[in-house]
């Protein structure tokens, strides 16, 4: 595997990481709620962890053209999806000025965000689309590692933008509680719609 296609695969990759989605939601979510964007974004980056070894063990093509398996995997991650986001649309996050909100353990909070991310057939697709596409069965690593390596590129990646998101958020939106409330709501609505949209593609197909 050359340089150049890491190259071309990071900068495909951080597209996809800066378009706005669940990831993104949650990531605010925690900058609203004090000291927990931490344990969330590594929950985040766990569940692409997940997806990418799952990628790389060959299961990945298995259970796509399994459509039982998707399909429940489908409805799970939108359930999943539909809670949270009802629950941040009905209860926004209020931050006050000099507190943290401490609700929450951060263990709460990295499996949710495990949840978020690994349930999510999007980003399971997402891999099991892209990630073959730039590995070489010419190349000395074999294809598994090559797979493993660009996933650890790619979850690199969203941790960084991730830890801007949720950290951006608190910096901004922690003396504005109206703001925060607002925007709190708009991401339970995100969420809403993944969710949705998830759920017709499913029906759809």
């Amino acid at each position: 595997m050359t340089l150049s296609m890491f190259a071309a695969f990071w900068a495909v990759s951080l597209l996809f990481v800066i378009t706005p989605g669940a990831d993104w939601a949650y990531a605010i979510s925690a900058g609203l709620h004090g000291r927990v964007v931490i344990p969330a974004v590594v929950g985040l980056l766990m569940g692409h962890l997940i997806a990418t070894l799952v990628v790389a063990a060959g299961v990945g093509g298995i259970v796509a053209s399994t459509p039982f398996a998707l399909t429940v995997l489908t409805v799970a991650g939108a359930a999943y999806l539909l809670w949270l986001g009802f629950n941040m649309f009905a209860h926004p996050s209020i931050p006050q000025a000099g507190e943290d909100q401490h609700s929450d353990s951060a263990a709460r909070w990295a499996l949710k965000g495990l949840c978020v991310s690994g349930l999510n057939p999007k980003v399971f697709l997402l891999f099991l689309a892209l990630l073959p596409q730039f590995t070489s069965p010419a190349a000395s690593w074999p294809m598994p590692l090559q797979i493993i390596a660009l996933g650890l590129v790619h979850t690199f990646s969203c941790g960084v933008v991730y830890l801007l998101v949720g950290y951006g958020s608190r910096a901004v939106l922690h003396t504005r509680p109206a703001a925060a409330q607002w925007v709190s709501r708009v991401s339970g609505v995100a969420m809403i719609i993944i969710a949705l949209v998830l759920l017709i593609e499913q029906a759809l197909s």
